[in-house]
């Protein structure tokens, strides 16, 4: 009796585990049936939307590409309205910390937009970068239509390439909402250069990104390196 017992727990086990790693496909499939909302060019410029970690330190990666005329940070990904740094921190509105990023696609691409994402952050790391942990710290990488998911899908096939043993955190969700961050959170890097956060980690990941980067920086950011 006991042998049948530990095989049936076994097996019950393995009928879960198997459960389990099928939750991950159905979301995607739920995305899938999502219509991304494209947000339209406004005096010749674009927008894309990105979440990797604190939205301090990607606001100021961005805006130091030649090409981009503005980073703004906010939260996107959740199934709440107007959520804020103190919501969104709670884990329980779905929204991660991102940014929207207004470029000129005559001088920088969507695609090299989507390369500076996967080469500025741990891409392996799940809920987080470095010690900003949780849902909200999540990477998501959002596309507007079937061109920029193609975009992304390539780029995650490359990446798979040139490692197959990698693991890729990053979502990629069909865009719906951003919504703008309070006003203290906006360009906070620039202006709070002393702040401990800031020289401890932010400063320190724009400046691996830059070394990385050299060829897509603004002037005065290549001065800043």
């Amino acid at each position: 009796m006991k042998i049948k017992l530990s095989i049936t727990v076994v097996s019950l086990l393995a009928v879960l585990q198997v459960s389990c790693q099928q939750v991950d496909p159905k979301k995607s499939k739920k995305n899938n049936n999502i219509t991304p909302v494209e947000v339209a060019s406004s005096d010749g410029f674009k927008r894309a939307y990105f979440a990797s970690g604190c939205f301090w330190c990607v606001e100021a990666i961005y805006e130091s590409l030649d090409g981009v005329e503005e980073s703004i940070s906010g939260y996107s990904g959740g199934h709440t309205k107007n959520p804020t740094y103190e919501s969104s921190n709670t884990g329980k509105t779905g929204h991660a910390e991102a940014v929207e990023i207004i470029y000129n696609p005559n001088i920088i691409s969507f695609k090299l937009l989507v390369d500076v994402y996967f080469g500025s952050q741990n891409i392996s790391q799940i809920n987080g970068q470095g010690n900003d942990r949780g849902s909200q710290y999540r990477s998501i990488i959002f596309y507007q239509n079937e061109k920029e998911k193609n975009i992304i899908a390539d780029k995650i096939k490359a990446l798979y390439k040139e490692n197959p043993d990698r693991k890729i955190a990053a979502e990629v969700m069909p865009f719906q909402k951003f919504w703008v961050a309070e006003k203290y959170h906006q360009d906070y890097e620039r202006l709070h250069p002393n702040n401990s956060y800031i020289q401890n980690v932010s400063i320190p990941r724009l400046k691996r990104f830059q070394k990385k980067f050299p060829e897509l920086l603004k002037e005065n950011s290549k001065h800043e390196e």
